[in-house]
């Protein structure tokens, strides 16, 4: 329980690699502002499942992280309602794929948005409550994008960067605060997204979800094996731990071997 007593806001939580670290930190004694997209049933059951099966408080917010204004309004709510922000995650992001000279300039600005310019204004936020507090952790989830790139990306690989870029430069800036900043920078991870888009490459092909799964991997990683949401939650309760004290301005692969190469 190395959280036990903290709170963490973690943006885009509702599903995939922010609900493996919202369960995480959630298991790990800290009390979580949950944030993102989708049915307000479900979001609530997951809520509840989440309160009661770790015995922390747990808020639900659903600021549109488009908007800077929601982004502070995401985490001055956290802090009235939980009672601070020990612990940032931001995760929340989107992708559109196409050659630079077809990218429609609105994906690219809401690319920009989301995925770097969101990150921003939360740390912006959420900062002087840390340093008041002399602690505080920021995980920034980029991705293998954030230090190599693909073709048919450019919004979604130059946020990336962009977001390992603003984490050195927090992580300098707070390097003596008592608050770390690092980046989490994940391959191909296996959220419910990527299983629809297996099915429907198995569908469209003819093939099997394995064999589909294999064809993914190998375009990219070394190793065919996929990283899991719960193996990002776990990195990230490490970087909030003691023992992580003095990782900062760090980003950090979890890729099978994909920006080794």
């Amino acid at each position: 329980m190395v959280l036990q007593g903290k709170v963490a806001l973690v943006t885009g939580s509702t599903s995939g690699i922010g609900w493996g670290i919202a369960r995480s930190l959630a298991g790990a004694g800290a009390s979580i502002m949950m944030n993102g997209f989708g049915d307000a049933d479900d979001i609530e059951t997951l809520r509840a499942q989440l309160a009661e099966e770790f015995g922390v408080s747990v808020a639900f917010d659903g600021a549109d992280l488009s908007r800077r204004d929601e982004v502070s309004r995401l985490v001055a709510e956290t802090i009235d309602v939980l009672g601070g922000v020990d612990v940032l995650v931001n995760n929340a992001g989107i992708q559109f794929v196409a050659p630079i000279e077809e990218f429609p300039e609105d994906r690219w600005e809401a690319i920009i948005g989301l995925n770097l310019s969101a990150a921003f204004y939360s740390m912006k936020a959420a900062i002087p409550a840390m340093k008041a507090k002399g602690w505080g952790r920021i995980i920034n989830v980029a991705s293998a994008h954030g230090l190599v790139a693909s073709a048919n990306k450019v919004a979604y690989v130059a946020a990336k960067h962009g977001m390992v870029g603003a984490t050195k430069v927090a992580a300098l800036e707070l390097a003596n605060q008592g608050v770390t900043v690092n980046a989490i920078c994940p391959g191909w991870v296996l959220t419910p997204l990527v299983e629809r888009q297996l099915l429907d490459r198995a569908e469209q092909s003819g093939t099997a979800v394995e064999v589909e799964m294999e064809r993914l991997l190998v375009e990219k990683q070394p190793m065919s094996k996929f990283t899991t949401p719960e193996s990002i939650g776990a990195m990230a309760v490490f970087l909030c731990s003691d023992e992580a004290e003095t990782i900062t301005g760090a980003a950090l692969s979890i890729d099978g071997g994909w920006t080794a190469q």
